[in-house]
């Protein structure tokens, strides 16, 4: 049994005062409001959270910050950018790169990882000699830097909606067909697996159908990159007749598992098959911006019944806090009002709507039951100094903290992140400086 006092936490019924949690076997067995700390509690300094959710990550691209930034260029300028990366690296590399990218994420409160993984062969598609090398990496960078991590294994299999076949480091990403992907994937060793159709560009509809129809079988999730180019909405109108979300409700993608990731150039007709399948939606606000990609009906897709969940992306931000609060300031850019989200839907956002999105619906809430997974925000900071207290408290913190101001982070009840140190990767800064330039040499 350990037992942890916050200062304050965000509980479903609002922000209580003097808050022990007990946990034991990885689960919260008791929260209580206004109790005394016992001797040998963890003291949690600020606002303990539950932990923070980050539904889709592409490990690798976090090479790329602070080199894809200037000039002009668009989606497409970038990807082969990212393209180049991704022809460098091999498991020993990506394992060092994917482990400190994950301490960094550790740093910023995210307790949970949604890897969105497609790097699954040599770079001319040879498989390695272990055709799961490149996902066993990321599993064990996972479990090195203290994260959970659900491996959302990627279909990939051409260029274009019309067929066009793969070529140079885009071969590497191919299995050839979903039967031999789902062949593969069954000897993949990882604490939590998903599926990811890759997009309506990289999969062709009878192997959306194939991946939807695995995802049900082994109910695990299934997500998949829609919408988030006007380029690609037009190639599949050329190709199939359809929209992306069109498409995806046609081969039974569309469901409670799924999560269509960005989201971002939808029909009228897009959201309401999104809600009313239940399937969830990713924003990745800071990709997005970096990417301009656009902004997203966010507020469309919650009202018609889409739970809406968050994701670092390209890694060219990691501050789940931001991502959160992006949500509602792109809306009111979009929109010119403000409010459209309240401070409990944003963390709702950051945390529960992103376990459930990773096959933990078990996890991202102070509850017994509950995974003990969670994130305290130092409030002495110059960004949250003068913060009011009470339930205003959520809202100071959302809309002014950073991930420098994560000070603690427990996941399973063991202490990841102290005083704002990681606890099993001592710098983090220097292993990423060496796995990045590494690289690039």
């Amino acid at each position: 049994m350990t037992a942890f006092h916050c200062a304050h936490a965000a509980l479903p019924e609002g922000v209580r005062d003097d808050v022990l949690v007990e946990a034991d076997g990885g689960r919260i067995t008791s929260v209580r409001a206004a109790a005394e700390a016992p001797p040998g509690a963890v003291r949690l300094p600020g606002l303990t959270l539950p932990g923070l959710a980050n539904a889709h990550s592409h490990a690798f691209h976090r090479a790329l910050r602070g080199r894809t930034h200037g000039g002009a260029a668009d989606f497409w300028s970038w990807r082969e950018q990212m393209y180049a990366v991704a022809a460098r690296l091999d498991p020993d590399s990506y394992l060092r790169l994917a482990r400190a990218a994950y301490a960094e994420i550790a740093l910023a409160g995210v307790t949970v990882v949604g890897e969105f993984h497609y790097l699954h062969h040599q770079p001319d598609g040879t498989p390695y000699a272990d055709p799961n090398a490149m996902g066993h990496a990321l599993v064990e960078a996972a479990r090195q830097a203290g994260v959970r991590l659900t491996l959302l294994d990627t279909c990939y299999l051409q260029a274009a909606p019309d067929g066009t076949p793969l070529t140079g480091t885009q071969r590497r990403f191919d299995d050839g067909d979903a039967e031999r992907w789902a062949v593969r994937v069954a000897d993949a060793e990882a604490p939590r697996r998903g599926a990811a159709v890759h997009s309506v560009r990289a999969c062709p509809p009878g192997a959306m159908a194939t991946l939807a129809d695995w995802a049900r079988d082994a109910d695990a999730p299934l997500h998949l990159h829609l919408s988030e180019q006007r380029r690609e909405n037009d190639e599949c109108l050329a190709a199939h007749g359809r929209t992306p979300a069109q498409l995806a409700s046609d081969t039974g993608v569309l469901d409670t598992l799924a999560t269509a990731v960005h989201a971002t150039h939808l029909t009228t007709g897009d959201v309401a098959l999104l809600g009313g399948s239940g399937t969830s939606a990713c924003f990745c606000p800071t990709t997005e911006r970096d990417l301009g990609d656009g902004i997203g009906p966010a507020r469309a897709l919650a009202d018609a019944g889409a739970p809406l969940c968050l994701g670092s992306d390209s890694h060219a931000v990691v501050d789940l806090v931001e991502e959160a609060r992006a949500v509602e300031l792109d809306e009111r850019l979009a929109t010119g009002r403000r409010g459209a989200f309240t401070a409990a839907e944003l963390l709702r956002h950051a945390t529960a709507a992103g376990y459930a999105s990773l096959g933990r619906p078990d996890g991202g809430t102070v509850t017994a039951g509950a995974l003990a997974d969670l994130t305290a925000v130092r409030l002495d900071s110059v960004r949250l100094a003068g913060a009011p207290r009470g339930d205003q408290l959520l809202a100071a913190v959302l809309y002014a903290a950073t991930a420098a101001d994560v000070s603690h982070v427990v996941v399973a009840g063991e202490i990841v992140v102290a005083d704002g140190h990681h606890q099993r990767v001592d710098d983090v800064p220097g292993e990423l400086e060496r796995a990045v330039t590494d690289l690039f040499a």
